[in-house]
């Protein structure tokens, strides 16, 4: 795999394991009271569907949970480091690079140019062709079955 598809791929799953932390954060965070003067709500909340028997487990586990993931998260990042380091520096600077860009979109721009004299020679050739067929078809149609 090459060094762009390896920048990506970690890029992707730097993405995914934040995704992943915060809905997870959203999803298990207990609920936290705003200000005192704030209503509780008329409504009993929802009924846990797995209901832990030692609550202080819950409070535990959702304790750990940002510090594991966080370490995920740093862990992917010096990897996506490691990944820019290992990239190969350019020779002669940012001067070369500039001037190696221009040789590039000056052979770009020839290129470009070619192929648009091409690409009008084929439609004229297509045109002719188009023509062609259409009297073939008129002297198909023209002719008359021998008696």
């Amino acid at each position: 795999m090459d060094a762009i598809s390896q920048l990506q791929e970690q890029v992707n799953k730097i993405a995914t394991i934040a995704f992943t932390t915060i809905g997870t954060l959203q999803r298990d965070a207990p609920p936290v009271r705003i200000s005192p003067n704030y209503p509780e709500s008329e409504s009993a909340p929802p009924p846990n569907p797995n209901p832990n028997p030692n609550p202080t487990d819950d409070a535990t586990d959702f304790a750990m949970q940002p510090k594991l993931m966080s370490a995920d998260l740093v862990k992917a990042a010096k990897q996506f480091d490691a990944l820019v380091s290992a990239l190969p520096l350019s020779e002669g600077g940012e001067e070369a690079q500039m001037k190696r860009i221009a040789e590039l979109q000056a052979e770009n721009s020839l290129v470009g140019q070619q192929l648009e004299k091409q690409l009008e020679a084929a439609e004229r050739e297509l045109e002719e062709v188009r023509e062609l067929f259409g009297q073939a078809a008129d002297h198909c149609l023209n002719l008359k079955k021998p008696e």
